[in-house]
C-alpha cells in the first residue's frame, strides 16, 4: 500500500527496510539515541494488530523525509505520564502516537498531517477509537503542540520531566537541555470520527 498525496511525496507503511533512515532522521531531529535499532524494532512490533500496521514513512525520491510511529491500541500500556481517568474513551481503545518526525527542510508541506491521517485510518481499522500522544513542548516555536492541536488533538495534562528517565538511563541526549532532559510533555488526545 503506497499512497501519493503530492507529486513528490509517497507514503507507505513502515518496514524494516526503512529502519536505518528512520533512525538517522529521528536522531537528527530529536537528539542522539532518540531511536536505536533495538528500540525501533520494539516500536515497529507494537504498531501491528491483526495484520494491520499503523506506522508510516514519507518518501521523496526513495529517501525517508518523515515518519509516524504508532502503537496499536492492543500493544501498549499507559504509564505515569498518562491520565486515563480523563480520557473520553476506554483506555483499551486508545492507540499511542509515539513519534512524528519530518525532515526540517521538508516541514510546512503537510507531510506530518498526512502521516497522522494515514496512521489514524489504520488505527481505526485495528479497532482504536482515539489516539494519545505526548507532545514535546520544547519544539521550535511550539510547533509540535500547534500541529497536533490543528489536527484535532486536545490537551489532557502536562507532565514536567517526561523524557528525564530516558536521558538518565537510556542515553537520550535532548537537543534543548544542557544536562538531563527537563522538557515538559503535553498529554494530548485525538478522538477519531466514525
Amino acid at each position: 500500500m503506497t499512497t501519493t498525496i503530492s507529486p513528490d511525496i509517497a507514503y507507505t507503511p513502515l518496514t524494516r527496510s526503512h529502519f536505518e533512515q528512520v533512525i538517522t532522521l529521528g536522531n537528527e531531529v530529536h537528539g542522539d539515541n532518540y531511536l536505536t535499532p533495538s528500540l525501533l524494532e520494539t516500536i515497529y512490533q507494537k504498531g501491528w494488530h491483526e495484520g494491520i500496521n499503523a506506522s508510516f514513512v514519507a518518501l521523496s525520491q526513495g529517501d525517508v523525509v518523515g515518519f509516524r510511529l504508532t502503537y496499536a491500541h492492543s500493544q501498549w500500556q499507559h504509564d505515569t505520564w498518562c491520565t486515563p481517568s480523563e480520557w473520553p474513551v476506554a483506555a483499551s481503545l486508545v492507540c499511542y502516537f509515539k513519534c512524528n518526525t519530518v525532515s526540517p527542510n521538508m516541514q510546512g508541506k503537510g507531510i506530518g498531517s498526512a502521516l497522522l491521517r494515514l496512521s489514524i485510518q489504520q488505527a481505526k481499522l485495528q479497532g482504536a477509537q482515539a489516539g494519545l500522544a505526548h507532545i514535546w513542548l520544547a519544539s521550535p516555536g511550539n510547533s509540535a503542540f500547534k500541529y497536533f492541536s490543528k489536527n484535532g488533538g486536545i490537551l489532557i495534562n502536562k507532565h514536567p520531566g517526561k523524557w528525564r528517565h530516558a536521558s538518565i538511563y537510556e542515553g537520550y541526549d535532548c537537543p534543548v537541555c544542557v544536562n538531563y532532559c527537563e522538557c515538559e510533555g503535553a498529554e494530548m488526545m485525538l478522538t477519531f470520527s466514525k
